[in-house]
């Protein structure tokens, strides 16, 4: 049956307007705010690259082309203040940091972004980008670091809500007091001793927090990118001046679409670093799973809160087994076909309507139930690839690199004691070839004998 999901239209909530937007364009250009490289990742980085993730392929599957972009904040006080605690240079920290984000989102099964700029690697051109705000005298100097005049930009406020004159500076270090306002922000900071610095118009020093992302954007992207992303905690100071500076230096608008993630909570607390209640990644993986985390990810809408709670998470295993099942599930020759157009659809429909993933994970555990109870009465071939590809979009049951390492060597196991077996019936041992047929029988391996060829498959 023919699928009209393909007419859907595709909406995401733009956190700007306050309003629903229509994905129009066939090629997307998405920004998102990624991790400053001073520590490992946590549960909340999962939520945010694990919804985005999840959008790249569900527009993706609907023929949309994606450029996906996500950054690394490789300077900063935070990976300074880790270099001293750890005794190494701060790029050997950023690299520390940056190898266990790539291994911990492998192994969450995230798709790779299509770019991962690093600050550091924009230098140039975010000095340009200052020098170019400072010609329309919209920044100032103080010793050496440059400010941005917030009072100079008239939509300042918009994106969060805030009214100006309320507004704290955008900046992650204590306020100097000698700002003329307050909420003004450092584009660029002076260098103290023994700190990252490079040569500059205004001397040594680094770049501000927020004009890493805005320089990013213009550099990768252009002026205007289609949605912008990251985590609702960005949304003031760090996104509110992204546009401030960036809008200030073209005249156009910055993004189309700003998409917010919620935050994870754990007992009614936000997750954080200063409550000392993060949880690493890794950690997560280690204890639950890929699947499972995903799926607890999954059931929760991506603007809402995620509430940590360990038998939340684990009563996902008896769905995920049901899942599993379905997939591996022996299609049989019937005229009786089972079809599965109401779940994709409605699947489908969950996505284009602001990327709802809880619904469509719903529509999921519904399919899989549906292709375990008919499996042995109908031919559930299109329904199982319609599972599959709700399963592609989603992330779930993708071999992670450790499964698929650890399945490789499982085969190769099999693969020798059937050599063995081979020999033994050779000679005509056939106690112990028997031995190792039902060895593997039990471990759910089918022998399949051709003279004394054999082959295996999993029962």
């Amino acid at each position: 049956m023919c699928s009209k999901l393909n007419q859907v239209m595709i909406q995401i909530y733009d956190s700007y307007s306050k309003e629903y937007k229509e994905v129009k364009t066939k090629s997307i250009n998405m920004y998102v705010c990624g991790i400053t490289t001073s520590d490992y990742c946590h549960l909340g980085h999962a939520f945010s690259s694990v919804s985005f993730e999840i959008l790249d392929r569900f527009l993706s599957s609907k023929g949309f082309k994606v450029n996906r972009i996500q950054n690394f904040t490789d300077v900063d006080d935070k990976i300074i203040a880790k270099s001293l605690e750890e005794k190494i240079s701060a790029d050997e920290v950023s690299e520390k940091y940056i190898d266990a984000f790539f291994q911990d989102m492998d192994e969450l099964g995230v798709k790779r972004a299509n770019h991962y700029p690093k600050a550091t690697e924009e230098i140039d051109n975010i000095i340009e980008f200052i020098k170019k705000l400072e010609e329309k005298n919209l920044t100032y100097s103080i010793n050496g670091s440059i400010y941005f005049r917030v009072s100079k930009f008239d939509k300042y406020g918009k994106l969060s809500s805030r009214d100006i004159k309320n507004s704290l500076s955008g900046t992650r270090v204590n306020e100097n007091l000698n700002k003329e306002s307050v909420g003004d922000f450092a584009l660029w900071k002076s260098s103290k001793p023994d700190e990252p610095s490079w040569d500059s118009p205004w001397g040594k020093g680094r770049p501000g927090w927020h004009i890493e992302c805005s320089s990013m954007v213009l550099n990768t992207i252009g002026d205007t990118v289609d949605i912008h992303g990251g985590g609702i905690d960005l949304i003031f100071p760090h996104h509110e001046n992204e546009i401030a500076q960036s809008e200030s230096l073209n005249g156009k608008k910055f993004a189309n679409i700003w998409m917010h993630n919620g935050m994870v909570k754990i007992q009614g607390e936000k997750m954080s670093k200063s409550l000392g209640n993060l949880i690493k990644l890794k950690d997560a993986i280690e204890i639950f799973g890929a699947d499972l985390l995903r799926m607890w990810i999954l059931s929760s809408h991506y603007r809402k809160p995620l509430l940590y709670d360990e038998k939340i998470i684990n009563s996902f295993s008896k769905p995920l087994k049901r899942i599993k099942d379905a997939i591996n599930a022996i299609s049989i020759k019937s005229d009786n076909k089972l079809e599965s157009t109401k779940e994709f659809d409605k699947f489908n429909l969950a996505l284009s309507n602001d990327l709802n993933t809880s619904v469509a994970l719903s529509q999921i555990i519904s399919l899989s139930k549906k292709i375990n109870n008919f499996s042995k009465e109908f031919d559930i071939s299109i329904a199982q690839n319609d599972l599959k590809k709700m399963l592609e979009i989603t992330g779930l049951c993708q071999k992670t690199k450790s499964e698929i390492n650890n399945n490789e060597f499982i085969d190769r196991e099999i693969d020798d004691l059937l050599e063995k077996r081979n020999e033994f019936r050779k000679s005509k041992e056939f106690i112990m070839a028997d031995k190792i047929r039902d060895q593997l029988l039990e471990k759910g391996i089918e022998i399949i004998d051709n003279g004394f060829k054999s082959t295996w498959k999993k029962t």
